[in-house]
């Protein structure tokens, strides 16, 4: 069985994130997310719309995920490798190189993000309809 993970927020859930999800599951058997928690979220400078619980259930529901999991700081990533057995590593292109070192413990896998969306666009383009 090949274990995929991939790292996110996932708020305000689109269709950019559920092409990623699909990709991530077609590389391997078995994906897990490893979910930013709202407290890890806001030392990355980021607040959500949703807390942790609700976006995990969107997850949950996505037919190309299989486990989520809590992330809740940086320097974990090495150690859910080793424990939960991950073979690939996933990420945007946006996170292009940085997570190379990575390699170490498994393959390191960039993806395309679908390029017309983001949650950043979509939040964007609401404060925009609201003047």
């Amino acid at each position: 069985m090949i274990k995929v993970i991939t790292y996110g927020t996932f708020d305000l859930l689109h269709y950019g994130h559920i092409n990623l999800l699909k990709r991530a599951k077609e590389l391997g058997d078995y994906l897990i997310v490893a979910l930013s928690t709202n407290e890890f979220n806001l030392v990355k400078g980021k607040k959500c719309y949703f807390s942790y619980e609700q976006r995990k259930k969107l997850l949950e529901a996505i037919r190309y995920v299989d486990l989520v999991i809590p992330e809740e700081n940086w320097e974990q990533k090495i150690n859910d490798i080793l424990q939960l057995k991950v073979d690939i590593f996933v990420m945007g292109n946006d996170w292009k190189n940085k997570f190379n070192y990575l390699n170490d413990y498994c393959k390191v896998v960039y993806l395309e993000r679908t390029p017309e969306i983001s949650t950043s666009k979509i939040k964007f383009d609401l404060k925009l309809d609201e003047k």
